[in-house]
Order: structure tokens, then sequence, then C-alpha cells
């Protein structure tokens, strides 16, 4: 499953990502790092102890992931005539914002990368990876893709669509080979947070305490491996409440739609917008 194969991922320069490429690595896997941050990239390629590649490039930059996708699957030939036996659709950002302020473009932005980008470069990955007898498929959801939570619209919209897609494509290939692993994490110490937008399409430029104090990027990373070699389809990496509302949702989903009302009727949501220097409306 990872030694001798070629893993690619995107999003790869910091968080879950660069800390998947590291244990992939350990694990004996060729790692394809993709991403827009270049020196992130070289950072985390760094830490893998096998041969890399660094493919940066634009997730919505849709007419070009034809031809990177085949130079990707280029390098993976020429390492030992190996090809693409994994592909991890990691790379996202996120939202802080309250839908009716929002603007559309944020709808744009979020969806575009986080569910359009995937979408765009598993589409010129497999058929390629179907040829060539199968492989791993892991699309990196959220918790925010079970659940539909305030100040989240964008992002619940394209991690909900993201695992969608994936179970899709797992119902149509599971006979072909291709065996597909959708995570959902939780609040994991990433800079998610800081790159999030805010109602206005701006970086918002800093965290939020929970994501501060959330799990370690490396724990993730064993536990999205551990599944894999399990041969699971689909894991929920979160502790405590958030493991709780996405068994939650499934369980009894009008409990959670009134516990998530409630959050904002109780003013939690504009108070952690107010705390973090943002509009509450």
């Amino acid at each position: 499953m990872f030694e001798g194969k070629t893993w690619w991922i995107t999003g790869a320069s910091s968080g879950i990502g660069a800390a998947l490429a590291e244990s992939l690595s350990a694990a004996g896997a060729r790692i394809i790092l993709s991403g827009r941050n270049e020196e992130g990239l070289r950072a985390a390629a760094a830490r893998c102890t096998t041969p890399t590649l660094l493919l940066p490039f634009e997730a919505t930059d849709y007419a070009r992931i034809p031809a990177i996708a085949a130079s990707a699957w280029e390098w993976a030939a020429r390492e030992k005539g190996g090809a693409i036996g994994g592909l991890v659709n990691n790379a996202g950002i996120s939202q802080r914002s309250f839908a009716i302020d929002t603007v559309f473009e944020v709808y744009q932005r979020i969806i575009g990368v986080d569910l359009l980008g995937p979408i765009a470069l598993t589409q010129a990955v497999l058929p390629r990876m179907v040829r060539a007898g199968g492989g791993h498929i892991v699309a990196i959801s959220s918790i925010a893709g079970i659940v539909g939570a305030p100040l989240r619209s964008a992002y619940s919209a394209a991690k909900h669509g993201l695992i969608g897609y994936h179970d899709s494509v797992r119902a149509e290939t599971d006979h072909l080979g291709i065996r597909v692993l959708v995570v959902s994490p939780g609040s994991v110490r990433t800079n998610v947070s800081k790159n999030a937008l805010d109602a206005s399409a701006q970086v918002r430029g800093f965290s939020d305490a929970n994501v501060d104090n959330g799990m370690a990027p490396e724990a993730a990373a064993v536990q999205i491996v551990d599944a894999l070699r399990a041969g699971k389809r689909e894991i929920v990496v979160a502790d405590g409440w958030e493991a709780g509302i996405a068994r939650l949702r499934r369980a009894d989903p009008d409990a959670l739609f009134d516990q998530m009302a409630k959050l904002v009727v109780s003013g939690y949501a504009r108070q952690y917008l107010k705390d973090a220097g943002g509009t509450a409306a």
C-alpha cells in the first residue's frame, strides 16, 4: 500500500498535509507535494525520507490540472516504473462569518478551492489510476462536512459536497480497485482558522482558541494512515463534543439542528465574532 508506491498530497505545505507526507514517507512511499506555498512545500519535503517531487499549483487553475496530473504521473513512472498509488485531496480554505453578512465571492472562492479543485484533480487522476489497476483516494473533509455549523455556511457547503462526490466515486469504482477514504477532522492545530475568509472575503489573519488547542496534525495523520491500513471508508478524526455532534447528525438530526440553532440564539456565535474582532449581525 505504501512501500515503493507514489502518494500525491495537496495542501502539503503545512498542517495535516505536511504531517501525512512525513508519515507516508516513513512508511516507504514516494511523495508528491502540492500547494501554493513553495517554501512550505520545501520544508515538508525536507522531513521526508523517500524521493519527493514538489509540484506547486493553484487549486482553481482547472485548465492546467490535466497537464499537472500528467507531469505527476510521469514522475511516478520514472521512479522505478511506479504509478500514483494514492491521492490525498487535502487543500482547502475555511470561513468565519454569518451567511447573512457574507458576500458571494466567499462562496465562489471556498467552493472553488475546497470542492471543484479536488474534483478537477480526481477526474484527471482517476482514469489513469483505474488503468494502472487501482489505488487509493483520500478526501479530507471536516466535521463541518457532516454538521452545518454557524459561521461556516460556505465551508460546510463545500465539505458536504466533497463527501458526496467521493461517496459516489467509491460506489462507481470499488469494483475497479479504487479504495476511497473520507476523513472528517475536527479541530486540528493548523492554519485553517488563521487563513479563513471573513464576510468580505478577506483573510482574517488570526486563529481560534479551539483550533490552537486542537489535535496535533501528527496525531491526525496517524489515525488516517491507520484507517488506510485497516481498509476503512470513512472516519471522524475528532474528540469530545466535535465527535459527539458528528454522531448526533446521524442518530438524531432534529436534536442537532436544535443544538446548532441554540448556539446562535444564546449569543455564542455573535460573541465569537465580537471576540475575534469581526462583525456580529
